[in-house]
Parts: C-alpha cells; structure tokens; sequence
C-alpha cells in the first residue's frame, strides 16, 4: 500500500490501535507534508550528512549545537535557542490550550576530539562516525520542523524540537535532565527521542549505574618494598570476585569491568589501581542487588589484600566514584496513548513497528513515571559507536520522518 493510499484509507475510516491512541491525522496540511518528505528526501540526507561532519565530541558540542541553531532559524524557527547546559531548542505554537510535545535528537557522539568526522557517500549509504546515532535523529527532527513551518500545520499547544547534550556515555542524559529538571520542568507532556536507525520503540528503559573504584596506597620498589598491601592486587581481588556474580536472566541484568588503569613500572608496587564497572538493567530491584553484591566485592578486596599482609604498616583505601546513574523505572504502557499512538503512525507510513528496552534519553521520563519513548529514524544502519558506522537510506528512509511527523502531530491534536 502507498503512502498516499494509506491517508486516503485513514481519512475515510480512522481507525485507532488501542483505546487511547491518539488519531492519525490526514487532512491537506498533512498529506502535502507526507508527500514532500517523500519527494524532498535528499534535503533530510543531506542535513544527516553535513551535521555529522561537524565535530560534537563528549562535553564539546557547542559547534554542533551552533550549527543546528543557525538550521532552525533559517527554517522559520526565529526564536530558536541554546540554554544554559547547551541544547538548542525551537518551539512550534499552536493554541494556547493543548499539550507541550518535546521531539529531540541528541547532539553528542562517543567520539573524542580530533576524529576524522567525514562521511562517505556511496550510492544510499553514508559512512562515518555517528551517522545513525544520532545523526539521523538530528535530521530527522530538523526534516519535521521545516514541514510543519512550510505547511503551517494546525495545532494545539506546541511541539518542541531539541538537540539534546549528553545522551552518550558519561554525559550522563544531563541534556534530557536538564529539561526535566528546570527549562521545560512540569510542562512536558509526551517526550520523543529519535535515536538511530530502523522503526523500532523503546518504551522500557534499561537503567545503568556506573562506578570508577580506585584502590589506594603508598606505592614502592618491587623488591625493596615487598610486603605491602598492593593495589593493583586488590583489584584484581575484586575483579575476579565480581566476575562470579550470579544475576538474573529475567530481568536481564549485566555487569562489566570495562576500562582497568594503573601502575608507573614493571618494577613498582603501584600506589593506585582504577577500574570502571558498568551494571544494567530494566528492573530497579535487580539493579540494587547487582550494585550491593559488586560493592561488597570491593570492599571485601580490600579488607582480603590488608590481611594478606598483616606485619606491613602501610595503609589500602579504597574510593567508589558515581559516572553516571541512568534511571529506570514502569514501562510505558503499550495502550497508553504515547505507545499506542507510536505504533498507529509507525504502520500508517507502512512500517511494522517492534516494542523494546534499551537505554536512552528517555529513560529520563521514564524513570519519573512519566510519558516518554524512544523511536528509530528509518533507514537501516550498524557499526554503532565504532569509525566505520554506516547508515543506507535504501528504498524509503524517507518513512522514518514521516512516522516522527504523525506521531507529533497527532499527540498535539490529541488532548493531554
């Protein structure tokens, strides 16, 4: 079935997939914006592109921010605004009465500064570092502003499109909390990340909590010293022991040691030893019972490597230092108009959307109970976070926008 055919179907006889989706709209405003994204898709392509070659290392992504912030205005979006922890934001008005709709892709990458950011075009795929994630998701959220500017699409309340700092690694979604927290505090209604590739929705959030523990001591000649509480030896305790840990399969539930640092020489009792743990999972109750039994791990390391050697002096302290803490929390019910809505407009443009957890800027509101998933932004893609990452629009990337755009506008005729 095409696209045009879908709205016509869905203009003589809507039909909603759950009892509080929101109704996909199909009047002229709308099927003229459907078509263009359709018909203008290399403009999206080409905002994918270029974004992603301006560098937006973790912590540095104010030239990226910049650059988006110039895109929004030139597309009608005078007002458009970096606040204080850096996103940009663009608001789309309606009337007054209705709800706020927050549509966001996240500016940062994983990748350090320096990184040769250049995409490869070889016929609908572009390769290059963060070209789907979230590349795609900035173009897709700017390719949903200019057609909601050119075709003056009616609304209620407002729909705001975020860049978002922060998604990636120890950024800790501090973009996203920030929103909650004080620029849009209590004002969101639906919040809706577009992250990556594909035309999946992620309405569980898979929490995480993340540690750097450093093993602590005076340090000393291998030889000359010997007989000292060591820290690399107390780590490696504590490693081998976290390695044991039982946790559950249902609800998934991980554990990591992913980075081990420390040491001067070959010859040198080292006077310090870190490690960052990585834990994860949907469900809070498995999560604390993974972080008591590695914490415990840790500190019964060190009181192990003390008694190992009862005649030295010399003091082993360990300290535990939080990265970062991504919140899980209820997932977001399937009927409940957000999931609903999603998959309604996800298989208007002919996707069949898929359900899932993983972890994203939206665990910020799902970990507060409230309203909010994470979309895919068509295409197809892979080689996430790695220098070859890729993204191929194939056939109809095109649709990717098309979904974001129905979801939004639907959500803002809906009602809170």
């Amino acid at each position: 079935m095409t696209l045009r055919s879908a709205v016509v179907t869905l203009a003589v006889t809507p039909v909603l997939l759950a009892a509080q989706a929101r109704a996909i709209p199909s009047d002229a405003p709308i099927t003229r914006a459907l078509e263009a994204l359709r018909a203008e898709n290399a403009w999206t392509l080409e905002q994918q592109r270029t974004i992603c070659e301006v560098p937006a290392p973790p912590f540095a992504e104010h030239t990226r921010a910049l650059e988006v912030q110039r895109r929004f205005r030139a597309l009608g979006f005078a007002d458009a605004r970096i606040d204080s922890i850096g996103n940009v934001l663009a608001e789309y008005r309606g009337s007054a009465l209705g709800p706020t709709i927050v549509l966001a892709g996240h500016l940062d990458t994983v990748f350090p500064e320096g990184t040769d950011v250049r995409v490869k075009v070889t016929g609908t795929r572009m390769a290059g570092p963060g070209i789907g994630d979230d590349c795609r998701g900035l173009a897709v959220v700017m390719a949903v502003g200019r057609q909601l500017q050119m075709q003056k699409i009616p609304i209620a309340g407002r729909i705001i499109l975020v860049a978002n700092v922060g998604e990636e690694g120890n950024g800790n979604l501090r973009g996203t909390r920030f929103l909650y927290d004080r620029e849009l505090k209590d004002a969101i209604d639906h919040f809706i990340s577009v992250d990556g590739t594909g035309s999946g929705i992620v309405h569980r959030a898979v929490g995480s909590t993340r540690y750097r523990v450093t093993f602590k001591g005076p340090g000393g000649h291998s030889y000359g010293a010997f007989g000292m509480p060591n820290p690399i030896h107390a780590m490696g305790r504590a490693i081998a022991t976290i390695s044991d840990i039982a946790v559950p399969r249902e609800p998934k539930t991980t554990f990591n040691v992913g980075i081990v640092n420390g040491g001067t020489s070959v010859n040198s009792i080292a006077f310090e030893a870190s490690m960052e743990i990585d834990m994860r999972s949907e469900d809070v109750a498995a999560l604390d019972a993974t972080d008591a039994k590695i914490t415990a791990a840790i500190f019964a390391a060190r009181d192990a490597e003390r008694a190992r050697w009862p005649q030295s002096s010399k003091a082993l302290d360990v300290v535990i230092d939080t990265l970062g803490i991504r919140p899980t929390g209820p997932a977001v019910p399937i009927g409940g108009p957000l999931v609903a809505t999603a998959l309604a407009a996800g298989r208007a443009v002919g996707f069949a959307p898929t359900t899932d957890a993983s972890s994203t800027d939206a665990n910020i509101p799902i970990g507060r109970g409230k309203s909010g998933i994470e979309i895919d932004g068509g295409g197809d893609g892979g080689g996430g976070h790695s220098l070859s990452e890729w993204y191929d629009d194939g056939a109809d990337g095109w649709k990717g926008p098309q979904w974001a755009l129905l979801l939004v506008t639907a959500l803002a005729r809906g009602g809170r």
